[in-house]
């Protein structure tokens, strides 16, 4: 057999991107490991997520043919690879796929003959060493691998449905439980006969023998709810394969970790934990994560306790106990950081641009582990000792709540020594806390509403009303001739000023009117990318098809929400200005009342950062420059410096959007001058998740109203102090500086109370057994009277045990003290407690001193009894 020549992993990536341009194919760069716009995924897990839309028909791009190069993530929700890092030669956290897509374009013959020529004539493939696999029922695809390229038949292999119902097969390839769907074309490497294993299909195909390197899905069927399938009108084609293990076979190793890039990350990983073993399976859980957590951090994840964040910590945390377990007893992991820049970051500038914002993060989150992860591993040796075979739940739960370590993270410490964890302990334990890092939920499509007629024309931009004809009405998600008054429906136009909700701008309003007709418009949605439906209620009439109908978008409340999209783009620039430029827009809401804003930021902003920003945007609306939108293709959008701030999802054409001093990618309403958005102010920030601030602000009339509010609180709060406006800051000051004097004189009265009862109560006390025993009320005492008093009692008794009692209402406050020479017999942490059950509560604290609280007054007077026999029973 032939060998094929060494290509680097860079070389990997350049020559697939530039033999698909050569096939007329436009080059997209990697989408974010954070969905856009998409809450059904955790993270990005495959090339063909930022075309999901597209292929739902709710999307369009101004290409037909697509490749990238795809960074992925599997490590959370239904997804998850991350248990089998480190034990497996092929699973990773991170990876890139390499991909190419059809929108309608070619099919099954240009893909797979493609596919051949660059695997066999470019990466110099052994022909002889590939074999395909294809749906049972694909006769098309079969005949292309052995009619037209020339595969061998006994290499090319039908599956059938072998999962266990009709069309369920490893070779038939489902979006979700409905919608497109097809038959797909795997092609596998033969590794050689030494190697066990056998062919896809066989009984021993799990074997490393034969390696699936990539897949042509055929989406040609659209699937409904009782499983039968149609054809697709326009059938589309989606490739994924695998760049970590394409490398393994160019590069003639057998695991994925001895490829040139993870070679380099094994000698960093060693080079910092001071490994001389470079097989150390350790070094490649190390090498893998640098990447995954790397890579999360430029899209803004930052280790948390709740969903990606968890994630997140869950990588780094298992990363740096692979470190201790070589014995590095320091942080090491942060200092991969820039091996990893230098590897990857001609592929991926992010990763240069922000390498000292990711050294940070993941330098912090090192650090606090670190502080107790000596002393986890330590009660993780004591109860695995001896002949422990199982770590008990409770033991588990301890970790995670205590030493920060994840439940997967012990399961791993156990699994190297061959143990099991208590599982159903730990969620025991765990009660009502909900488990961190699921998936936000399931892939589904909507198919409330068919919608097979002629797109609709957007007039938006420049009108606020329109002529219409009624193409389509719907009424509770099914297709009607007409709605009578009352009925709630959706209404489609061919031409419509409304505007559609997106990018995080609301829908418009209004209403769609006739003679003796009126339909009011509450919101508008998109049905398909070109097609709006106007949401709303027949408040007279009758609407039929075919109507001719005038609509007119709610003026006023369109107005609103322009003001606060045009700031939103003024605001954000601000934003990376004063900030930096790591911020970027995590989510946003834009309607007539305010825009809301997420974005990735580490902390809070100061007073001093939120007023520079509303000084700045408010300079720009006192610029008053005019706002100019321009329409080209993306690719001559991006040139001109634009930024995207509103997701990636964009139709055939955009709009390049000058507003001030911002230049952004945006197809949302604006204002026609900065000077129209009035005033800004922020009214909130706050955060939302782990490394995602939340901004609120509004403009116009609303922040005029908000000032005028404000205004009038001042003003009745100065009135209230008997002070201008002007000096309520000094006065309030003033007003404290008294409230806290006569505290101070107060807490001395009681002082001098206390020392006068305790005088008294000290009489009180009964001798048992040599020791004096005291148990009273102290009314009107606070907890520090209680504490204070206690002190004075010991001193002036000697050899006590003390109880004091205070009551508010039906609440008890305990405190309980004993003196040195009595604490071998009595302690006061087991006294308070004694007394606090009998009043429906509970405390502790130190032998000496201890203090409880309890809910029940009633009780107070028995308990109180109680002690002498209590003490009695010690002494």
């Amino acid at each position: 057999m032939s060998s094929s020549p060494t290509f680097t992993v860079a070389e990997i990536r350049k020559t697939f991107l530039d033999f698909f341009a050569s096939k007329g194919h436009t080059v997209v760069a990697s989408s974010p490991l954070v969905p856009g716009n998409d809450p059904t995924l955790m993270f990005t897990n495959s090339g063909m997520v930022q075309f999901k839309d597209v292929f739902l028909g709710t999307d369009k791009r101004p290409y037909v043919r697509a490749a990238s190069v795809q960074a992925c993530l599997r490590a959370g929700g239904k997804h998850n690879d991350l248990e089998n890092v480190g034990y497996t030669a092929r699973h990773h956290t991170f990876f890139e796929m390499l991909g190419n897509w059809s929108f309608g374009d070619y099919f099954k013959r240009e893909s797979l003959k493609w596919a051949w020529e660059l695997l066999t004539q470019v990466y110099k493939l052994p022909p002889e060493r590939l074999l395909a696999t294809v749906y049972q029922e694909d006769d098309e695809a079969y005949d292309i691998w052995t009619k037209e390229i020339g595969l061998p038949p006994e290499r090319v292999i039908r599956i059938g449905d072998n999962k266990g119902g009709r069309y369920k097969s490893d070779n038939f390839w489902m979006m979700a439980d409905t919608g497109p769907c097809g038959p797909c074309s795997e092609i596998f490497y033969d590794h050689g006969p030494e190697i066990p294993g056998g062919p896809p299909g066989s009984p021993d195909e799990d074997g490393d023998r034969f390696i699936e390197i990539w897949n042509n899905v055929f989406m040609q069927f659209d699937m409904a709810e009782d499983g039968s399938v149609k054809r697709l009108p326009a059938p589309c084609v989606d490739t994924g394969m695998g760049l970590e293990r394409l490398a393994a076979i160019l590069q003639h190793v057998h695991s994925n970790y001895e490829i040139d890039l993870f070679d380099a990350l094994v000698k960093a990983a060693a080079r910092e934990t001071g490994t001389s073993d470079l097989s150390n399976g350790s070094l490649r859980v190390i090498a893998d994560h640098i990447r995954a957590t790397s890579f999360l951090v430029t899209d803004g994840v930052v280790p948390s306790n709740e969903g990606r964040g968890y994630v997140q910590r869950r990588i780094v945390r298992r990363a740096i106990r692979h470190g201790y377990k070589l014995g590095c007893k320091k942080p090491f992991f942060h200092k991969l950081v820039k091996d990893l820049v230098a590897l990857m970051g001609d592929a991926y500038p992010k990763l240069v641009a922000d390498q000292q914002r990711i050294t940070d993060v993941l330098k912090a989150e090192e650090e606090r582990f670190f502080e107790t992860l000596a002393n986890g591993m330590e009660i993780l040796d004591t109860t695995l000792a001896g002949d422990a075979k199982t770590l008990p739940g409770d033991v588990a739960f301890k970790l995670h709540d205590t030493y920060g370590f994840p439940l997967d993270l012990t399961q791993d410490v156990c699994r190297e020594r061959g143990l099991q964890v208590d599982v159903a302990g730990f969620d025991a334990a765990m009660e009502r806390q909900k488990a961190a890092g699921r998936a936000a939920g399931k892939f589904k499509m909507d198919r409330a509403v068919e919608y097979g007629g002629a797109a609709n024309t957007f007039t938006g931009y420049e009108h606020l009303s329109e002529d219409a004809t009624v193409l389509a009405l719907y009424h509770e998600g099914t297709a009607v001739q007409q709605l009578t008054e009352g009925q709630g429906g959706i209404v489609v136009l061919d031409t419509t000023p409304f505007y559609s909700e997106s990018g995080g701008q609301v829908g418009d309003a209004g209403v769609i009117a006739g003679e003796g007709m009126q339909f009011g418009v509450e919101d508008t949605q998109k049905i398909k990318a070109d097609v709006f439906g106007h949401h709303g209620v027949q408040t007279q009439g009758i609407l039929k098809v075919g109507d001719k109908v005038k609509a007119s978008v709610d003026a006023a409340r369109r107005a609103a929400t322009m003001r606060n999209h045009s700031v939103t783009h003024l605001m954000h620039k601000a934003l990376r200005e004063v900030l930096g430029e790591h911020v970027q827009q995590k989510g946003s809401l834009v309607d007539a009342d305010k825009t809301r804003f997420d974005f990735a930021h580490n902390a809070p902003m100061t007073a001093e950062q939120i007023t520079e920003i509303e000084r700045r945007v408010n300079a720009e609306i006192l610029a008053n420059a005019a706002t100019e939108a321009r329409l080209m293709d993306i690719e001559s959008a991006q040139k001109t410096g634009a930024m995207m701030l509103f997701g990636e999802k964009y139709g055939d054409t955009v709009r390049v959007l000058d507003i001030g001093t911002s230049r952004e990618l945006c197809g949302g309403t604006h204002v026609s001058r900065t000077g129209d958005i009035g005033l800004f102010k922020i009214v909130s920030e706050g955060g939302v998740a782990a490394g995602v601030r939340r901004l609120e602000a509004i403009t116009g009339a609303n922040a005029l109203a908000y000032v005028q509010q404000l205004e009038s609180t001042v003003q009745r709060a100065a009135a209230t102090l008997k002070a201008p406006s002007a000096e309520l800051q000094p006065r309030l000051a003033q007003v404290l500086e008294q409230v806290r004097a006569l505290e101070r004189e107060v807490g001395a009265l009681k002082g001098k109370l206390a020392s006068s009862q305790g005088n008294d109560l000290a009489g009180q006390a009964v001798d048992i057994k040599g020791i004096k025993v005291l148990a009273a009320r102290l009314d009107g005492a606070d907890a520090k009277t209680l504490r204070d008093t206690l002190d004075q009692l010991k001193n002036k008794l000697k050899s006590a045990a003390i109880v004091l009692a205070a009551v508010d209402g039906a609440k008890v406050q305990l405190a309980a003290g004993a003196t040195a020479d009595v604490m071998g017999k009595v302690k006061a942490g087991e006294l308070v407690n004694f007394v606090a059950q009998q009043v429906g509560g509970k405390g502790g604290g130190k032998p000496d001193m201890a203090m409880a609280g309890g809910s029940d007054a009633a009780a107070l007077p028995k308990a109180l009894e109680s002690v002498a026999g209590w003490v009695a029973e010690r002494a």
